[in-house]
Formats: C-alpha cells, sequence, structure tokens
C-alpha cells in the first residue's frame, strides 16, 4: 500500500470558477484498449451531447492503453477534427493507469470518466459534475443499484455485481452503493492529494479510491442512472473478480494496521459540522459508545475464559484478580486505540496506569459482589458465579466508560488557531499542482494533451492575468488576515505536509471567496489558439 507524501490537508469546498476559454470546467476521461470500433461513435455521440447541455467549457481527453490495433489512428483523426478533443498514449496497459496520469496533469477543475460504451445514459453526466462545482461534494459517483436506477443486463452481471457490493459492505464497511459503474468525477484539488496513496493500476482503482475517500470522511456523492449492459464487453470477469477480492485484502489490511495517513484529506475545521463544539452536544459520544461497546463485549468474553482457566487451579478471588488483571490491560489497550483514536507510545504508559485505577475500581465490584455470594450460600455453583461477575461487571463497565472519557482519554483539543503563511493568489493552488503561485512554477507542467503540434492555449496561470470581477449578488464578508481554525488531525507522522487555510486565496482578492460561475459556450475558443 502506498504511502506516498500527499500534498497536505484539503481546503475548505468553495463554488468553482469557470475560468476563461482555455481551460475547461470539466474534462471527460475515456479510457480504451484496443476499441477501434467503438471509439469514434463515442466521442462524437458525447461531443454532441456536451456541446448541446453542459452550459461550461470542456474537454473530452481519449486515454489509449497501449492499444494494438488502429485505436491510436482513430483517436488522433478525432483529435484533428473535434477541438475539443485530445488523445493521450500510455504504453502500459490498466484503467487505473490511464486516469491516474491524465488526471494528475489536467487542468480542469472537475475531473470525470466513462467507459467507451456509454452505457451509462448521459443525461446523468450534469447532475454527477454539478455537486463538485457547486463545492457540495469531493466526489460523485453514478449508481446502477440504486431504487430509482433504471438498469437492463444479464442475472449473471447482476448477481456479480451486487454480491461485490456486498463484500465491500462487510469487509471495508463501504456505505457507497455501486462501485464498479464506469461514470465517476472528481474534483482536481481532491484528486491531487488521494490519488498518491491509491496504488492499484487497474480494474479496482475505483473502489479504492472511493474506500479511502470515504474513510478519510469526503463527501462522495451518488447519482441514480440508466444503464443498459454491453453484451460485447471485453471484461474478463473471472481475472476481474479475482483482482478486486486481491485489492479488498490489500486494502483491509493496510486500514487495519494504520499504515495509510488518511488525516491528510480531511477538510479543514469548519467545513465538517462535526467538528464544531455545540454546547450540550459532547463531541465523538455516539461513535465512542459504539466502540466501548464492541470492545466491551470481546473484553468480557476474554474475562470470562480467564477467569475459568484459572479458577480451575486457584480459589475464586485469586481467580477473578488475575483473570481481571490480564483483560484490564488488553481493554485499555483496545479502547485507547479503536474507541478514542490514540495512536503511538507516547503516554501509553500513563494510560495504562490510569486504566490500573479503573481495573481496582472493576475489582472492588466484582470481588465485592463474590464475597457477598460466599456469604449467602456457602458452596455457590460456578454458573451462579458467574451470572454474579456478569452483573457486577456491567456495573464496573458504565463506570470504565465515564472514568475513561473524563480522565483516562479526555478530548484534548489543539490550539484553536494556528499561524501559517498564505501563498500567493492563485485559483486551486496546491502543493503538487504547476500553477502554485511561487516565482520557479511559474510555467506549467508537461501536459498530457500538449505537444509541438498542439501547443497549450495559454501558457500563462489561466487566472492570474484575467481581471477579478466581486460576486456582488452575496453579502461581501470582512477582509481579514487571521488565519481560520484548522481541524485538528487524528495523529501526526512523519510525513511531510503542507498547512493550507481554507479561503486564504479568495480573501486576497475580492470580499467573498465564492465567485459566480460565468456560462461559456462550447464553441467559444482563445483567440491565441491556432486551432
Amino acid at each position: 500500500m502506498r504511502t506516498d507524501s500527499s500534498p497536505g490537508s484539503l481546503p475548505a469546498r468553495e463554488h468553482l470558477p469557470a475560468g476563461h476559454a482555455g481551460t475547461p470546467v470539466l474534462d471527460v476521461v475515456i479510457p480504451v484498449y484496443n476499441e477501434e470500433k467503438d471509439l469514434q461513435p463515442c466521442v462524437r455521440r458525447l461531443h454532441d451531447h456536451l456541446a448541446r447541455t453542459f452550459p461550461y467549457s470542456f474537454r473530452i481527453t481519449i486515454a489509449d492503453n497501449a492499444s494494438t490495433d488502429t485505436t491510436p489512428l482513430v483517436a488522433a483523426r478525432l483529435e484533428s477534427e473535434i477541438g475539443e478533443v485530445r488523445s493521450f498514449r500510455l504504453e502500459q496497459k490498466g484503467r487505473g493507469r490511464a486516469l491516474r496520469t491524465v488526471w494528475s496533469a489536467s487542468d480542469a477543475p472537475v475531473l470525470a470518466y466513462m467507459d467507451v460504451d456509454l452505457s451509462t445514459d448521459l443525461n446523468a453526466l450534469l447532475p454527477l459534475v454539478a455537486p463538485l462545482i457547486s463545492g457540495h461534494s469531493d466526489l460523485a459517483i453514478g449508481s446502477r443499484l440504486a431504487r430509482s436506477s433504471r438498469v437492463v443486463r444479464g442475472a449473471k452481471r447482476e448477481f456479480i455485481s451486487r454480491t461485490y457490493n456486498l463484500i465491500l459492505r462487510g469487509s471495508l464497511q463501504a456505505r457507497f452503493s455501486d462501485a464498479q459503474c464506469g461514470f465517476k468525477a472528481i474534483r482536481r484539488d481532491v484528486a491531487q492529494a488521494l490519488l498518491p496513496l491509491v496504488e492499484d493500476t487497474g480494474w479496482f482503482f475505483d473502489t479504492e479510491m472511493l474506500v479511502l475517500a470515504e474513510r478519510a470522511g469526503l463527501r462522495i456523492h451518488e447519482v441514480p442512472v440508466d444503464w443498459v449492459d454491453d453484451p460485447d464487453s471485453t471484461v474478463h470477469i473471472v481475472r476481474t473478480a479475482t483482482d478486486d477480492l486481491k485489492g479488498v485484502w490489500r486494502v483491509g489490511r493496510a486500514l487495519a494496521t494504520g499504515s495509510l495517513p488518511l488525516h491528510r484529506l480531511a477538510r479543514p475545521f469548519g467545513d465538517d459540522p462535526r467538528d464544531r463544539d455545540l454546547a450540550g452536544v459532547p463531541r465523538g459520544l455516539a461513535r465512542q459508545l459504539v466502540g466501548f461497546c464492541a470492545v466491551g463485549v470481546l473484553s468480557t468474553l476474554f474475562y470470562l475464559l480467564l477467569y475459568s482457566g484459572f479458577r480451575a487451579v486457584a480459589g475464586p478471588q485469586t481467580a477473578n484478580a488475575l483473570a481481571l488483571l490480564v483483560s484490564a490491560v488488553a481493554n485499555t489497550a483496545a479502547n485507547r486505540r479503536l474507541t478514542f483514536g490514540v495512536r503511538g507510545r507516547e503516554s501509553a504508559l500513563r494510560h495504562q496506569a490510569q486504566g490500573l485505577v479503573v481495573f481496582g475500581i472493576g475489582l472492588i465490584l466484582t470481588s465485592g459482589s463474590l464475597a457477598a455470594l460466599n456469604a449467602a450460600t456457602s458452596q455457590p455453583a460456578h454458573s451462579t458465579e458467574l451470572a454474579v461477575l456478569v452483573a457486577a461487571n456491567l456495573a464496573a463497565t458504565v463506570l470504565r466508560f465515564l472514568l475513561f472519557r473524563a480522565w483516562v482519554f479526555p478530548d484534548r483539543d489543539e490550539p484553536a488557531f494556528t499561524s501559517v503563511a498564505p501563498p500567493a493568489p492563485a485559483p486551486y493552488a496546491t502543493a503538487a499542482h504547476p500553477y502554485s503561485g511561487g516565482p520557479e512554477s511559474r510555467q506549467p507542467a508537461p501536459h498530457p494533451h500538449t505537444d509541438a503540434r498542439h501547443p497549450h492555449p495559454d501558457a500563462r496561470h489561466p487566472h492570474t492575468d484575467a481581471p477579478q470581477r466581486p460576486h456582488t449578488d452575496a453579502p461581501q464578508r470582512p477582509h481579514t488576515d487571521a488565519p481560520l481554525p484548522r481541524r485538528p488531525a487524528a495523529h501526526r507522522s512523519s510525513y511531510d505536509t503542507t498547512e493550507f487555510r481554507a479561503g486564504d486565496v479568495a480573501d486576497r482578492t475580492r470580499g467573498d471567496a465564492t465567485v459566480q460561475l460565468q456560462t461559456v459556450r462550447p464553441h467559444d475558443h482563445d483567440p491565441r489558439n491556432a486551432r
């Protein structure tokens, strides 16, 4: 599993500006492999649909995965005939590899992809990308399993799809409904931070990306789609299913061991209402209760097994003390990691010492219960002893949770404000993007659509030279140089990250960080573009 350094915490979502005519708002990628027959009708149909219905500028990128037929020639001809079409060829196969390569280099703020067979009805494309443009969501997927979806396909594919999604729900706790539908979109700033963590380069790429995004707390928007199965699909079902199951195991193991720095994908404080301090609403109480109950059930079973084993060689009081001591150490360690999200060795000994104090209180309750039972009955049955211990442990459990939450693992927030140096004004500025605003990064990085025959329409940053127009329909918020509060990460790691402050770019150029999208006709072109 990848542990590459990602660009840093994501800035707060904002309404995406449309940019000038040379920078498309949407880049739709079509990964292909030996699709000489279907490529041309697919691209022309998609281009016609976008030209008629999509209100902003767009681009269609053909990502050729090392085709061995005439697919590259068809792609080159389409690129020469249609101004909004670009082609890019990879010398290695893999849909995930093609999407990662093109998305990583694209300058469009919204990135999408769809299968070449166009099984998904194109009327769902605008609803798919609209939440990303508006700033409501981070990713968007088409779902064939939603209640309002209308799907036509064979029983075998229906069974495989539903079984696969049940496996994802049971093993990786995925909440999205359809991982394999070839109809997805992502914001560029999210892709720049998320893609370095995705290892798969084939068909499992979609699933891995969605699972990591969901675990990081990003918002995934689902769109019900109308979908008709392609009977001529070249996908090898058995091999693909095998690779997907291997990917599920690999991702599940990485999530269980905590080897992925998903905290870097967290949005800053204020973007997630769950991070706000609300009077009378304890933070994280519901999640902590669920985790504590799960750990409590397992530790109780562990305690009873230990007590039964020690009881065979020792008296009830000695067996109870030894079983409770061992299970208390395990219980504290499990609650520290799983319930309260504390990782690392820092303060581990102090937490165990405090846990032993809590153990002492539990020992008093359970030992007192056994003493009372022995006083009432000279030779109580083993089942009676267990019943008394279960009742005493329930009372000790409630007290243990309260002490853990208030004393052992209290909610110690980081400082509310962290001073960071604001970067130079540049929309979409991130550490990994070539337009980051620094003096050494004025020239754009090589783009997959740029070569000697098709120069980039504008070597300058698409927004730095354009006049800025403030949004006049919304109330202006006062300009301030004070940094916004930043959402504290669950834990720190040794990876290098770059700090971002939500809205810092917009605050330096206009009073309101939200700007209106201006409609761009699909056939408008930059006059400096020879094409």
